[in-house]
């Protein structure tokens, strides 16, 4: 690459979020990878960068190995092979790149190399459906919910300042029951959350939802429009000790938002085999797949 990277993490970047989201929104599909938290919040765990050159925003990762991402932008309106030419040496790798791009690649023969990356894909849902939980397949969710509904004098509450707090010290609980630190992968996530929480003011545009039990919070979730008509779901922590903490916080926050947003993001498995099978229990509508290109 011929471009010039600086890290994405830090709080100077913060500044360049609308900038960003303006390139989101010309982009014709927009994976949970690419929103700005994502990339801002793991961009230490990944070792991000980025490089903008003017329609394009251009992602590398640094960390294990280095690596690049899918270049954020009007995919459409790009002449491809001259910026191939111009940034792209041959044998090149991106991972997380989504269909719509591999299809543009692909009509302007540049790709020497492709493979779907299950584990990267994106579940896909209708608000509506996991608002409802209407239908035998999900009587168990909708059961789990009423168990809630029916046991606990509960409260929902939009996540704001007011609960960074309470979030944090749930978040505290919930490594520890979980054992975070001995698992990297969510030791990684913990570390996410707190800075995005620390950050929750001047991070623009973020959604969330919280249940208080007694006036102590039990689950919380954050999350972001991804567009116009999609949110993405980026956490969802609750305590297992409250029967049906997690559906409640899932249909309580999702009835809350507005007709618009439609379609849910809950962004993807990683090959994990227990959070897979959680993210299918949902009843995903269909998935935005994401694949490993060499040029």
């Amino acid at each position: 690459m011929t471009l010039t990277f600086t890290p994405i993490g830090g709080e100077a970047n913060l500044l360049k979020q609308k900038e960003f989201q303006a390139i989101l929104a010309a982009c014709p599909q927009v994976s949970s990878d690419y929103s700005f938290l994502n990339l801002w919040g793991w961009a230490e765990t990944y070792g991000l960068e980025w490089a903008w050159e003017k329609d394009l925003v251009w992602i590398r990762q640094t960390l294990p190995e280095e690596t690049y991402w899918a270049p954020m932008g009007p995919w459409h309106e790009i002449n491809w092979q001259a910026t191939r030419t111009a940034h792209i040496s041959s044998g090149t790798r991106f991972i997380r790149v989504p269909e719509t791009l591999l299809k543009i690649w692909r009509t302007e023969n540049l790709v020497m190399s492709e493979e779907e990356a299950r584990g990267h894909w994106d579940y896909l849902y209708t608000t509506q459906e996991l608002t409802t939980l209407k239908g035998n397949r999900y009587h168990k969710k909708k059961n789990l919910l009423n168990q809630f509904l029916k046991k606990y004098d509960h409260r929902y509450v939009p996540f704001g300042a007011a609960l960074v707090t309470q979030a944090l010290s749930l978040q505290t609980d919930w490594c520890e029951w979980r054992d975070c630190e001995s698992f990297e992968t969510l030791a990684a996530e913990n570390r996410v959350i707190e800075k995005t929480l620390a950050h929750w003011e001047k991070l623009e545009g973020l959604l969330g939802g919280g249940i208080e039990v007694n006036g102590r919070l039990v689950a919380y979730t954050v999350a972001e429009p991804l567009s116009k008509d999609t949110v993405v779901i980026h956490f969802e922590k609750g305590n297992p000790d409250i029967i049906g903490a997690y559906q409640a916080i899932n249909q309580m926050f999702l009835a809350s938002l507005p007709e618009s947003l439609a379609q849910v993001n809950r962004e993807q498995d990683l090959d994990d085999p227990g959070l897979r099978k959680a993210k299918l229990s949902y009843h995903p509508t269909g998935f935005l797949k994401k694949f490993t290109v060499v040029m």
